[in-house]
């Protein structure tokens, strides 16, 4: 799911602190804003798969969030498919069928067939690493 909800930086210690409104709890920092809202990206992806993980519907983004003196107020597009395929790493047990004369060669071969599925789904959904 791709998302975008407003986030409010501002100074703290010499960095960038960063609070999603939205999101209670979603808080961040960066050493400098390019930083900032990176984490920003990163912290509301992590509130966001946490809540479809828990079947949560996430709350909706403010239209309208106030600011104060030397707080800036910014969107952070966050995507949870993307987040997920990074660090989603659980293994998924699968039961599929092949030939027996192609188990039998693959197996005297010692083919590593969870790495060799892995490949070729990979290849065949044209998805780099």
């Amino acid at each position: 799911m791709k998302y975008v909800y407003p986030a409010i930086l501002y100074p703290d210690d010499g960095q960038i602190g960063v609070r999603v409104p939205d999101l209670p709890g979603c808080y961040t920092f960066g050493r400098d804003m390019a930083d900032a809202l990176f984490m920003a990206k990163d912290a509301i992806e992590i509130w966001l798969w946490s809540a479809e993980n828990d079947r949560e519907t996430p709350p909706p983004a403010s239209e309208s969030i106030p600011v104060n003196s030397g707080e800036t107020l910014t969107l952070i597009a966050a995507d949870t498919d993307e987040y997920r395929r990074a660090n989603d790493t659980r293994a998924v047990k699968k039961t599929l069928s092949i030939p027996s004369w192609l188990n039998a060669q693959a197996e005297k071969a010692n083919a590593p067939f969870s790495q060799i599925l892995q490949e070729g789904l990979k290849n065949y959904l044209q998805i780099a690493e």
